[in-house]
């Protein structure tokens, strides 16, 4: 590397009719404080005094050189012109509108004298004009700004293109130094065609691809950017003018696709080229959300959809709709916002999509579906405009979407919000008016209390929760030891049970002033602690001295409800849950009495060290301050007519969602692969294996709708699993289904411990995706090296099912004894028993089966306890002689213990010989029986599973699976030295565990230093 005082600058500058900024540009670059620089101006056939500035500064000084264009060629060939004027070691491109600092030169030197590099990545300082707001200004500075780390090779153009990545997207050309051969041998192999409006994407892309390193500097922001000057302009523009952007943008792409051929195509310029498209093409249909006029949009997205197709346009403009929508629920709106969405939506469903290309008809589905969705929650937004004139209002306080009878008087209240957190429309905010909503982590539902109390005026005011209701039935209804009724689902069917209508709930509360939870004897119930005070004291998580500052506080505010809460809090009675209805007056006194003392408990209270539990104390003391404000106006007889009511607790309270199509049934849309999963949140780690091997080795031009049959996966586990998923795999979408409804009342058990009862949930498949035909289903135990695609396109003809015979069973039924052989004939009632087929990979004729057999149907059979394999053997007996037979790659079963030789071997010798040359290249292998790689990592085919596994962010909750199993081993053997025999080694040098650690963890890494903690965690050492 050269010093710092050898090294010289060019600077590059396109200039075309820009007479009233090209001499402030031109001013700054001579202004530098580095002194040698190379300063080339390109004069683009300018028809104004651009010439005469440029000439005139050149004049005045030698490092000008000045190169001017006899006819207009546009930004590209310019810039081309340019480079190849350069004589620098290094070179920027400057926009003649903009301008740099003094000291820009000066600081770039310095930067690369430190390190040899071939593009270094500053920063901007934006200036915001011609109708360019300020905080678009920002937010564009603040974009392009953000900080980033160092590029080596490939990682240059991903880290500028790849979506996957999670970079900013930033081909600014100006935004970077480069080395001048570098820059040199890039444009030296781009077209010489014209290039306008996205050429930066083109260039870059070129540059980038044959780069080797790419530097940051961010904090370098001399080059000052005039946002709003030129092309990027805010100014309107015709449907014409538009038409002209898209043809322009059209020839960049060619440009890039022609290069990346040439060069010799990669997946990744492949890749990259997608990215750099659906980029460019967002920016692009910004110029038509901002700059075309309403009257013309219709006209402009046409022309769109025809220069760069229907599936792009519409995707672009569902893609504003669903921003759109997304703006209006999470802000304030207009009746205009509400109609330009509407207007929006009319042009986006208006375009022809069928001669679009497969790829971008998948983009334009999920961007569609998804503004849908927020469409239809926007529409259930007019629920609010029924709850203002009712003279009773109980409000449901949320924080997530849940289900809510059908009921005017029942009003929800979302809490918890946080900036740009999703408003539900459908919903009052606890942030509106004069609110806490802040403290909502600390005052819990207190902060819709807060808000109704100085925002809303009712006759009757009433709180509950969106799992806790009040029972308005005059039915007595059975209690648990807390006191509360438990149910499952908020439905109609509940909503009558516990009377949560208008007319019931109207009915109960008039008349009355507070009506309240029942109050429960606490030496009867809640592990009886005997008083309020024992109860606090046996709660792990609050804290004693709490509840005694706040009683402090109540006396010294309040001296004559001291009485009260003595009596209270070493009585044995109280009401629970913070639930409560009470008339107008009545509440407005109470929220006076009370919010002050929560607020000075606040101001005493040190909570920098509380758990997160601890935090919500001034909600928990709300509860106990409830009761003595009750019991004091009892006692000074303020004649209070009062009610008690029980409480129901709903422990499913989601709202039961319907699986939906992913898009409409339309030409030009592509088909999805509907492939169905079933699993519990203790079996994510493996079912991620198993998506993940599938997706990993599907087609990449077909679309995959993975469905997930599941009643407890956790929230966060599926959004994991998601962002892991849609990061590598645009072609799928991943959706969880809770089937807990549809299993509700069937009491299904296993004959087999290492079968769980969501076996059963493939019986459900057929409604729960009754819009399709036919539907791949996979058991999460399995490694699919094979294409999913290829194996969905079987031809199932008038079949109910395709599946591959189970060579287990079948060499079971050569087995002398006759056993198997006879529980097939008679329990079973096969026909032919050497027909019975594996259930862990079926290709479903959902159609044929909707035909012939209801779920209640499938779920009555497989009640009978006298199957051996439940779920498999319920397929079997009802479904022969409507079975297709797939090849035996499609479902090769692990070798457990030696049943290859034991028992595979006694099948009828053509179906162990097609079994054993299916081991050879098998396309699903298949983990079936209780051994399994995360409990034997020696097993069959172990090898290729965790080659899937360790790819996966589950993978440290698999190995200390296997830790787990190990440890289970180690028990073994001690209990085996107990009798005298040799133990087996546990984990030594050539052990199962570090055969499979070793690779992903490596003796002296961080990973490794996990892999023994979990081990010792496992062992019960630290």
């Amino acid at each position: 590397m050269q010093g710092a005082c050898t090294v010289k600058i060019s600077i590059i500058i396109a200039a075309y009719n820009i007479d009233q900024y090209i001499e402030r540009c031109l001013s700054s670059v001579l202004a530098q404080t580095y002194r040698d620089i190379d300063v080339v101006v390109v004069d683009d056939a300018s028809t104004d005094n651009t010439g005469e500035i440029i000439s005139s500064f050149a004049a005045r000084d030698s490092r000008i050189t000045v190169v001017a264009h006899k006819e207009n060629k546009g930004l590209h060939l310019t810039r081309n012109t340019g480079v190849a004027a350069a004589t620098g070691d290094y070179a920027l491109f400057l926009d003649g509108d903009d301008e740099l600092a003094p000291d820009m030169c000066e600081r770039l030197v310095d930067k690369i004298a430190a390190e040899s590099i071939d593009m270094l990545h500053y920063g901007i300082t934006v200036i915001s004009e011609n109708g360019v707001t300020a905080e678009d200004g920002t937010n564009f500075a603040d974009y392009v700004n953000a900080p980033e780390r160092v590029f080596y090779g490939d990682d240059v153009l991903r880290s500028i293109y790849d979506e996957a990545l999670g970079q900013k997207v930033d081909w600014r050309m100006t935004q970077r130094l480069y080395r001048i051969s570098l820059l040199k041998r890039a444009f030296s192999v781009m077209t010489n065609q014209r290039l306008e409006r996205a050429e930066d994407s083109y260039e870059s892309f070129v540059v980038a691809s044959l780069a080797n390193s790419s530097v940051p500097c961010k904090d370098i922001r001399g080059y000052i950017y005039h946002y709003g000057v030129g092309v990027t302009g805010a100014s309107a523009i015709t449907a014409k003018q538009y038409r002209q952007f898209c043809e322009q943008f059209s020839a960049c792409y060619r440009a890039t696709r022609e290069y990346i051929v040439n060069r010799g195509e990669t997946a990744l310029m492949r890749s990259c080229f997608t990215d750099m498209r659906h980029k460019a093409n967002e920016l692009l249909s910004n110029d038509w959300h901002m700059r075309v006029p309403e009257n013309e949009k219709a006209e402009a997205a046409k022309a769109m959809a025809d220069v760069l197709g229907g599936a792009v346009a519409a995707c672009e403009i569902w893609r504003i709709v669903r921003d759109q929508a997304w703006r209006i629920a999470t802000g304030s709106s207009s009746q205009k916002d509400m109609g330009d969405l509407q207007s929006w939506r009319a042009i986006a469903e208006d375009i022809d999509i069928l001669q679009s290309a497969n790829g971008e008809a998948l983009r334009l589905g999920k961007t569609k579906t998804r503004a849908l969705e927020l469409i239809a929650d926007l529409n259930r937004s007019s629920e609010l405009n029924q709850y203002e004139d009712q003279p009773i209002r109980v409000f449901v306080t949320t924080h997530k979407d849940v289900a809510k009878p059908k009921s005017r008087i029942l009003q929800p209240v979302q809490v918890g919000l946080k900036p740009g957190s999703y408003r539900f429309p459908w919903a009052f905010h606890d942030d509106e008016g004069e609110n806490i909503s802040s403290k909502n982590p600390m005052y819990c539902e207190l902060t819709t209390q807060y808000w109704a109390w100085k925002n809303i005026d009712a006759e009757y005011y009433g709180f509950c929760h969106y799992r806790r209701y009040f029972d308005f039935s005059e039915t007595e209804h059975r209690e648990n030891a807390y006191g509360e009724i438990m149910d499952d689902y908020i439905d109609d069917a509940a909503a009558k049970r516990y009377g949560l209508d208008d007319v019931t709930i109207a009915k109960a509360v008039e008349g009355y002033d507070v009506i309240t939870t029942r109050y429960g004897d606490l030496t009867q119930i809640i592990d009886k602690r005997g008083t309020p005070a024992g109860v606090w004291k046996a709660a792990p998580l609050l804290i004693d001295e709490d509840l005694r500052r706040c009683y402090r506080i109540l006396c010294s505010m309040h001296p004559d409800y001291k009485q009260d809460a003595d009596a209270f809090l070493n009585g044995n009675k109280s009401c629970f849950c913070n639930m409560f209805i009470m008339r107008k007056q009545i509440f407005q006194d109470y929220c006076a009495w009370l919010f002050p003392i929560l607020e000075e408990f606040e101001q005493q209270t040190d909570f920098s060290t509380y758990s997160k539990e601890a935090v919500r104390t001034p909600g928990h003391l709300s509860e106990r301050l409830l009761n003595i404000y009750l019991m004091h106006h009892k006692r000074i007889g303020a004649n209070w007519k009062t009610k008690e009511l029980q409480c129901v607790h709903f422990t499913n309270p989601e709202p039961e969602y319907a699986l939906k199509p992913l898009w409409d049934d339309e030409p030009g849309m592509p088909k999805p692969v509907p492939v169905v999963f079933a699993a519990d949140d203790n079996y994510v780690p493996q079912l991620a294996t198993t998506v993940y091997s599938a997706m990993k080795n599907a087609s990449k031009n077909r679309f995959y709708d993975v469905v997930v049959l599941q009643r407890n996966i956790a929230w966060d586990k599926q959004e994991r699993m998601r962002d892991f998923f849609y990061k590598q795999f645009p072609n799928m979408t991943l959706r969880f289904t809770n089937v807990d409804r549809m299993m509700n009342g069937y009491n299904l058990s296993t004959n087999n411990k290492h079968i769980s009862v969501e076996t059963y949930y493939r019986f459900l498949i057929q409604g729960i995706l009754p819009f399709y035909d036919k539907v791949l289903y996979l058991d999460s135990d399995i490694i699919v090296p094979g294409d999913i695609a290829e194996l969905y396109d079987t031809d199932l003809g008038d079949n109910m099912l395709a599946a591959v015979r189970d060579i287990d069973f079948l060499g079971n039924l050569n087995i002398k004894d006759g056993k198997r052989m006879q529980y097939a004939q008679e329990t079973l009632k096969m026909r032919d028993p050497y027909d019975y087929f594996q259930a862990g990979v079926l290709v479903i004729n959902t159609k044929a089966l909707r035909g012939s057999y209801t779920i209640q149907q499938w779920l009555d059979y497989a009640t009978n306890s006298d199957f051996i394999y439940n779920d498999q053997d319920v397929l079997n007996a009802h479904c022969e002689g409507k079975v297709l037979y797939l090849p035996w790659e499609w479902d090769v079963v692990h070798d457990l213990e030696n049943r290859v030789g034991r028992i595979f071997s006694q099948a009828p010798g053509r179906y162990f010989d097609e079994y054993m040359a299916s081991r050879n290249n098998p396309k699903i292998i298949h983990y079936a029986g209780y051994v399994k790689p995360w409990t034997d990592p020696d097993c069959d085919f172990a090898s290729v599973y965790w080659r899937y596994a360790r790819e996966t962010p589950f993978y440290e909750r698999l190995l200390k699976r296997v830790a787990r199993a190990m440890q289970a081993n180690i028990v073994i053997d001690v209990e085996r030295k107990s009798r005298g025999a040799k133990p087996q080694r546990a984990v030594g040098e050539h052990s199962s565990l570090r055969k499979i650690i070793d690779p992903i963890a490596p003796l002296g890494s961080p990973q490794r230093e996990i892999a023994k903690a979990i081990g010792r965690a496992v062992r019960g050492r630290r």
